[in-house]
């Protein structure tokens, strides 16, 4: 599903040092000061609760309980249109499934986003995209009718923690509009065949990223979570991403008090956030690609263990708090702690 490209599964799971930890929040604060809006927003987004993290857990599980999400099969269409019912039910502003058709290794075949918009109190605001993929790889090994692969962290989690976040967002934005569009997009196609190229894997983010593009619309910054339900958490930034936002994820971190749970890779990582880059989108991706039976390992990874009872609500809350304390320091307001 995703290759580091520099360091293949070795990376630093130690936190920086003191001296470059200085110098990283230094240059955060030359970087943020340098794009704030002269007037701060006053508007901010309330704290990630235990009972957000709650919710998105059980989003989670309900999701997962669909079974595969393997994409152009009838499953995954099932998938796109449950996830497109419950962003509707939570009340996002408006929801569509943009299908579209693109060629595979096996011919083409039709893959489904699932986008949702919560917009601002002023609609010329720029957006914010917050992304996740709902699908899982094909062919897994051992994988069968009786117990098929459902990717409860591998695009269970992020997903589950995307509706809980929308949930917020409808509950916030009646008496407090976000001071920017925010773009919820659950992705399709972001597992490969046989191997990432241009025709296999990244279809949903590559089209997405397209789209944006030729509409031509402002994107403050867009965030992809992946992978972010492990029960041993560790939230490792790749260094394909926008510098700005890697090192405000950090900032963050250190004020939220989970500094523990957040490091900036070593490697560069192909994933969902890539495309974005590649048209010139601020990107980042909070992922933990060790995702095993002990730290560091990664032997759950595309097996048929990867099932719930791997997952922890704490993780979701990790997660859920470190994404609303970089909206909060998007729009110029101050962090909070983490519940």
């Amino acid at each position: 599903m995703r290759i580091w490209i520099d360091d293949p599964r070795t990376r630093n799971r130690h936190p920086f040092g003191p001296l470059p930890r200085v110098l990283a929040l230094a240059l955060l604060g030359a970087l943020v000061c340098g794009c704030r809006p002269q007037t701060p927003v006053a508007a901010t987004f309330p704290p990630f609760t235990a009972a957000d993290s709650t919710n998105a857990f059980d989003q989670t599980a309900r999701f997962v309980a669909l079974g595969s999400r393997v994409p152009g099969t009838p499953e995954g269409r099932r998938a796109a249109e449950y996830l497109e019912r419950a962003l509707r039910t939570a009340g996002a502003a408006t929801v569509r499934i943009a299908s579209f058709e693109d060629a595979t290794p096996s011919g083409v075949r039709t893959f489904h986003n699932v986008l949702a918009t919560f917009p601002a109190a002023n609609p010329q605001a720029p957006w914010i995209v917050l992304l996740s993929h709902f699908d899982t790889k094909r062919d897994i090994p051992g994988a069968t009718d009786e117990t098929p692969f459902v990717g409860a962290n591998d695009g269970g989690s992020s997903t589950g923690l995307l509706l809980a976040l929308a949930a917020r967002f409808v509950r916030q934005s009646s008496t407090q509009p976000p001071p920017f569009n925010i773009l919820i997009a659950c992705l399709d196609g972001e597992e490969c065949a046989v191997a990432y190229s241009d025709r296999d894997g990244l279809h949903g983010s590559r089209r997405l990223a397209r789209d944006l593009r030729r509409e031509g619309l402002p994107v403050r910054a867009v965030i992809l979570a992946d992978m972010i339900g492990d029960r041993d958490l560790l939230l490792e930034i790749p260094r394909n991403g926008a510098p700005e936002l890697r090192l405000l994820a950090l900032a963050c971190a250190e004020r939220l008090g989970i500094r523990q749970h957040v490091t900036l890779g070593s490697s560069s990582i192909l994933d969902d956030h890539q495309p974005f880059l590649d048209q010139g989108f601020p990107a980042i991706d909070l992922i933990d690609f060790a995702f095993g039976s002990a730290p560091g390992r990664n032997d759950y990874w595309h097996t048929v263990q990867d099932t719930m009872d791997k997952l922890d609500p704490k993780s979701f809350q990790i997660t859920g708090s470190l994404i609303i304390a970089l909206l909060n320091a998007l729009c110029g307001a101050p962090g909070e702690s983490a519940q």
